[in-house]
């Protein structure tokens, strides 16, 4: 078992909610997949891609709960390891949703993972 992280625009998420159903964020959809993060890359992945961004939300799945054909580990940045979702998301398979405000410095600031 393992928890892993999507960071995703609030409007995005709440759009999802009533359909049930999450499609992802633009660059999901370009790359064909929903991207996810490990808690060991999650703030490294908000720093480099949402650098700046308010009104995120950090969503918590667990890998076990998709089956193994579509959340797959696939290497990225420099080789690292990232759970990648070849197949629906739905919102019920969330585990918690919780905010990732900044902090005064323009920082995301993380609940405890």
């Amino acid at each position: 078992m393992s928890l892993v992280f999507k960071i995703a625009p609030t409007a995005l998420w709440q759009e999802a909610e009533p359909a049930g159903v999450f499609a992802g964020a633009p660059i999901d959809l370009a790359d064909g997949y929903i991207h996810f993060s490990s808690a060991g890359t999650v703030r490294e992945t908000a720093a480099l891609h949402f650098a700046g961004q308010a009104d995120l939300l950090l969503i918590a799945v667990e890998t076990d709960d998709f089956p193994a054909s579509e959340m797959k580990w696939e290497a990225s940045r420099g080789g690292t390891l990232f759970p990648h979702l070849y197949g629906k998301f739905p919102v019920s398979k969330a585990r918690w949703v919780k905010p990732l405000p900044l902090d005064a410095d323009g920082n995301h600031v993380f609940p405890e993972l």
